[in-house]
């Protein structure tokens, strides 16, 4: 698995492009709301959206990880962030993380057809055999668009990370495997209407 470091995946509403360091002010304009405010999930504010940038490419650079923003096809707008981490060539396998949206973005479909068009690159360009997926035991809303597209739900990983408020966060792991890609593709196409 020698994966493309810098994919763009086009959709019908959206595109994943590499992340850039000049990406900052419009994934600041897209955190409107206070989004970084969310104590269940990391979006980055002005004094941390510099560091936050840096630690994506400088994991694209080691390889492990491949950030995307999220970019409306309409308005040519960045609207979130999402990425494969923690890669693992030998084993096929990563993980799909750092995802967030627009408030206006959220519960529009955009999220089904970004995960639509990151699994497809997976499973079907790089040819993993896992991709998991972790989020806060208290997004409930995360935890319950992972089970919608089909993941399977693992374990909890007890104290997995500490939060910037300084809470210590319960993460739930969760898993697509290749034999079930089939199902979670079809499934997905048909929550897109296609």
């Amino acid at each position: 698995m020698q994966p493309d470091l810098h994919p763009t995946l086009t959709g019908d509403r959206i595109t994943l492009r590499p992340l850039q360091q000049n990406d900052a002010a419009a994934l600041l304009s897209a955190a409107t709301g206070e989004l970084w405010n969310l104590k269940i999930t990391v979006v980055p504010n002005t004094d941390t959206i510099e560091q936050y940038i840096n630690t994506a490419l400088s994991g694209r650079e080691a390889g492990t990880v491949i950030p995307f923003a999220i970019v409306q096809n309409e308005n040519a707008r960045i609207i979130g962030t999402t990425r494969f981490w923690k890669i693992d060539r030998a084993n096929r396998k990563q993980e799909i993380g750092h995802t967030w949206l627009a408030a206006s973005a959220q519960r529009t479909g955009i999220n089904t057809e970004a995960k639509l068009l990151i699994l497809t690159y997976a499973f079907e360009t790089m040819h993993c055999v896992r991709v998991q997926f972790t989020t806060d035991e208290l997004n409930e809303k995360s935890y319950a668009a992972i089970l919608g597209i089909g993941a399977k739900q693992e374990d909890i990983v007890r104290h997995e990370r500490i939060m910037p408020d300084g809470r210590k966060r319960n993460s739930m792991r969760f898993s697509i495997i290749d034999d079930e890609w089939p199902s979670v593709k079809a499934k997905l196409l048909a929550k897109l209407g296609r």
